[in-house]
């Protein structure tokens, strides 16, 4: 990972993430899952459903929402919460997009 100014690491290009699919940085707290949706969005979360800790990055995208490949759990991409009867919430992070670069807020990355 490369910093590119104080508070924001650089983790790769919008194109090394495909539509309705995922890509996982690892960072000092943990692996932190990418997504991008169909239009374009990308959303950061820790990469573990909040039911039983399975690898969201391997789940399948839907509109803002990602389902746990584990229990299909779905799984908010904004906010990191689990959807309908389920209860729990994984921890969101900041991402934006700039010039195709993918920028993940390293405040929020310290263990």
């Amino acid at each position: 990972m490369t910093v590119t100014t104080r508070n924001w690491i650089d983790v790769g290009a919008l194109d090394d993430i495909p539509r309705l699919g995922s890509r996982v940085v690892k960072t000092p707290r943990g692996c932190v899952a990418l997504f991008r949706n169909s239009d374009d969005e990308v959303f950061a979360l820790d990469d573990r459903c909040p039911h039983k800790g399975g690898p969201l990055s391997a789940g399948i995208v839907h509109g803002k929402s990602v389902t746990c490949p584990l229990h299909n759990w779905v799984i908010s991409l904004e906010t990191g919460a689990a959807c309908g009867a389920d209860e729990g919430t994984t921890a969101t992070h900041r991402v934006r997009i700039e010039a195709g670069r993918l920028l993940l807020d390293a405040t929020s990355l310290s263990p």
